[in-house]
């Protein structure tokens, strides 16, 4: 089984969780999209929207986060030699799709630096248009590709798109406290693939340094981070790029290769 994913991916992030929790061996390939590496020509043939995660096991290819995570469920329990197949409970699909329901991709962007953002927007703009001329026979996805790049800028540029993703989070976050108020995890007392998709969702909101306006302020889902921070699957899926200097060090490593190529126009 083979995973293509990026530790600064949110939504590698919960796949991964899941295959930690579950116990699933699999092949790590690392595909950064800050420096563009998911619009490599074999990687894009594979998923021509060019995301990460991609799951993949033998012919079978698997591209949506909560399709991935059911599967490696299957697989966990098959693995495990039980007779029937058990699945997520109702309550925890229904959870892992609300949490799904928030994009973070704008929440994040717009709290980037503006000039850095464009920069690295630019040269993910560029390396598109080199691939383009490489692989004529992809063409038209480098195309739609390079046309949702320049429609995320000029979305950073409303602001009610930027205040709806906020709210949307606000609420996410208030019914999550809520429900942390009458169970210790998100649908009940065990640690569930719900809290597998809500984990990431967290670590960004620390990542990008709003911990005390979106976590600190709300006890109850304070209390369930420091918690689920205590798990090895987060030890070894999170917190190990991102604890401490750890943070720093991944994010400057992803600046540093896009301003090297950049500046030696390496597309």
């Amino acid at each position: 089984m083979q995973l293509y994913h990026h530790p600064l991916d949110l939504e590698s992030q919960r796949v991964r969780l899941a295959l930690e929790e579950e116990g699933v061996d699999y092949t790590s390939h690392h595909v950064n999209p800050i420096t563009a590496k998911n619009l490599g020509s074999t990687f894009f043939k594979m998923n021509r929207h060019g995301r990460v995660p991609v799951f993949q096991n033998g012919s079978h290819i698997i591209y949506n986060t909560i399709d991935i995570i059911q599967y490696i469920e299957r697989i966990a329990v098959v693995s495990s030699g039980a007779e029937s197949i058990s699945a997520s409970s109702r309550e925890v699909i229904e959870w892992m799709q609300k949490i799904q329901d928030w994009d973070p991709k704008i929440f994040t962007l717009s709290h980037i630096p503006e000039k850095y953002r464009l920069y690295v927007s630019k040269f993910i703009r560029q390396v598109a248009i080199a691939r383009m001329s490489e692989s004529p026979e992809l063409a038209s996805d480098y195309h739609r590709k390079l046309k949702e790049a320049y429609e995320t800028e000029e979305k950073l540029k409303e602001a009610d798109v930027l205040r709806r993703s906020k709210d949307h989070l606000v609420r996410l976050l208030d019914e999550v406290e809520r429900q942390l108020s009458e169970t210790p995890h998100l649908a009940g007392q065990e640690f569930t693939m719900a809290d597998v998709m809500l984990v990431p969702v967290l670590a960004r909101l620390e990542l990008l340094d709003l911990e005390n306006e979106y976590i600190i302020g709300r006890p109850n889902i304070a209390e369930y981070w420091i918690l689920v921070q205590q798990r090895l699957s987060y030890k070894k899926v999170i917190g190990k790029y991102f604890n401490g200097w750890r943070k720093h060090r991944t994010l400057l490593k992803a600046w540093f290769l896009v301003r090297i190529r950049s500046l030696l126009k390496r597309y």
